[in-house]
């Protein structure tokens, strides 16, 4: 299974995951794509937690830091990025490892999701006039009645996922057009999913400490330059920045905000993780040995 099998390390946020992903790939001579929905975008290195310069300087890393932050980009569209990437990586004789905490972006690498490659011209006109017409509340509310999983992961201020996701949801038929799309699956590779299992009480601290790092290395600067009309800036982190730069919060607001939102989104992504079936649950050193066993990487 060796030379068609991919690594994918996942976990939430602040989980570890791109030191280790550095380290795995110079032990199994691999290189890395990114699973991140917010990594993909250019400029945006504080607020998503990108890979250093010399992270990404000392070990190949692919999609990640290529999309404008205006930019609408998509699962399927991912899918079809990343799925080029390991090909690619496999034809020079490289392993692949997968490292991310975007859950619905692996999931549908792997083949767990229909994904739409087209789209429904008349729901999406009708959505677009009722995200004119309706608060976000409305719309997540809409889609947890429709879609309660995917809901569950989507943040309500996040409007063009939960169109989308609506979009989905409300025409059917789109599902059946998906069926051709490549994944890990229909490839025929091989996976080890590797979720991070680290105790909440060392995640809540790693957060704090990230945080902090974020502001002092110019989190309100990016935040600022960004705008709030960027896609991207509705990632947790620039919400909470923007809105200090209104004069909307004092510092330490900013800071407990900051903090409070990020160790949400981690919980939202544990358990959606857990929901997944082919996750394995392993403490940091022990995803190497499992790459071995599993994937009978040398």
């Amino acid at each position: 299974m060796s030379e068609t099998s991919v690594l994918i390390v996942a976990g939430p946020t602040a989980s570890g995951k791109t030191e280790l992903a550095i380290e795995l790939a110079r032990q199994f001579d691999a290189e890395i794509v990114g699973a991140d929905s917010r990594q993909i975008y250019r400029g945006m290195p504080i607020g998503t937690a990108m890979p250093s310069l010399e992270q990404l300087a000392a070990i190949p890393h692919h999609c990640v830091a290529f999309a404008d932050p205006h930019e609408r980009y998509s699962a399927a569209r991912y899918v079809a990025d990343a799925l080029s990437a390991i090909e690619s990586i496999h034809r020079r004789g490289k392993r692949a490892i997968v490292a991310g905490g975007t859950g619905f972006y692996l999931r549908a690498l792997v083949g767990g999701v229909a994904l739409a490659s087209q789209y429904d011209e008349a729901t999406r006109a009708r959505l677009a006039q009722e995200v004119r017409l309706h608060p976000p509340e409305f719309l997540h509310e809409w889609l947890t009645l429709r879609s309660p999983e995917r809901a569950a992961v989507l943040q309500t201020s996040d409007t063009y996922r939960v169109a989308r996701a609506l979009e989905i949801a409300l025409a059917p038929h789109i599902h059946a057009r998906a069926g051709s799309l490549r994944t890990l699956a229909t490839e025929g590779f091989g996976w080890l999913l590797a979720v991070l299992d680290v105790p909440l009480v060392e995640l809540d601290a790693r957060i704090a400490r990230r945080c902090e790092r974020m502001l002092d290395a110019g989190l309100l600067e990016e935040a600022e330059r960004i705008g709030e009309d960027a896609v991207a800036a509705n990632a947790v982190g620039y919400p909470q920045a923007l809105a200090f730069l209104h004069g909307w919060s004092t510092p330490s607001e900013l800071r407990a905000s900051l903090e409070r939102a990020t160790k949400r989104y981690a919980r939202r992504q544990r358990a959606w993780f857990r929901g997944e079936r082919e996750a394995q649950w392993l403490a940091p050193d022990a995803v190497a040995s499992a790459a071995r066993e599993k994937l009978s990487w040398s």
